[in-house]
């Protein structure tokens, strides 16, 4: 039998558009102290926990070693976990790093919002060159306005549509097979230090990177945003991470 539609899903909401994404730090056990710890306990067993307060000299000099010569297990003893707001296209693309956990709010379970992405004035548009050879360039003021009005009204309209079968009492892991991957979704992730810094090395674009990268700008976002929240908590080990040419070790 389908389920039967709750009153709220008679509504019927104003679609947002949103331009940009959400990352929040909802709890983190991470510092520069972790990574000590775990690389000294190979010559200092059970004190090397009581070692983690040696001189800042020593204590970059050993992360920077570390990074260096791509000892990476020792980044590897924190945790940090992020809430995360994007278009679900956007997802698609994270959930390729499978070392990271993530938990994703279910469009079979709750409705999903009319909030949905759409390009803003900033969003380059025009791709020139062929794929691993290629840039992004601004677009024309029409192509803009065009990728905004089109946008806009294909969402309207597949929402339009989601709200016509939950009415119609269609469960809603049916229904949601007409909304657009513009659709914002939220998810939790959990990482390590040296996971996000394989994510950063791809999904960043940066001209010190040893190897170029060609993130979609959306993902890219996200991951800048992250890797702010990353960077407060482990200073040291974000410093090496650039210095060696942001390259996971």
């Amino acid at each position: 039998m389908s389920e039967a539609p709750e009153s709220s899903e008679r509504e019927d909401p104003i679609a947002r558009f949103r331009s940009d994404v959400t990352v929040e730090m909802v709890k983190a056990s991470a510092s520069d102290a972790d990574v000590l710890f775990a690389a000294r306990v190979s010559t200092k067993g059970e004190q090397s926990l009581d070692d983690v307060d040696a001189d800042a000299t020593r204590s970059k000099g050993l992360i920077n070693y570390l990074m260096r010569d791509r000892h990476g297990t020792p980044f590897e003893h924190n945790s940090m976990t992020f809430f995360v707001s994007a278009p679900i296209f956007v997802f698609r693309e994270f959930m390729r790093h499978r070392v990271f956990s993530y938990n994703e709010e279910s469009g079979r379970y709750r409705k999903l919002q009319p909030v949905f992405y759409v390009p803003g004035p900033e969003r380059k548009l025009v791709q020139e060159g062929k794929p691993g050879r290629y840039v992004f360039v601004d677009g024309t003021p029409e192509q803009h306005k065009i990728a905004d009005e089109a946008t806009r009204r294909a969402c309207e309209q597949a929402y339009a549509a989601y709200l016509e079968m939950l009415d119609a009492g269609v469960a809603r892991e049916v229904a949601r097979g007409v909304l657009p991957v513009a659709t914002y979704s939220s998810m939790y992730v959990t990482c390590n230090a040296r996971a996000l810094m394989g994510f950063l090395s791809l999904r960043t674009k940066r001209d010190d990177s040893r190897f170029p990268s060609f993130p979609q700008r959306e993902i890219e976002m996200v991951a800048e945003k992250m890797e702010a929240e990353w960077a407060k908590l482990m200073p040291l080990t974000h410093a090496a991470f650039n210095d060696h040419g942001r390259v996971s070790p």
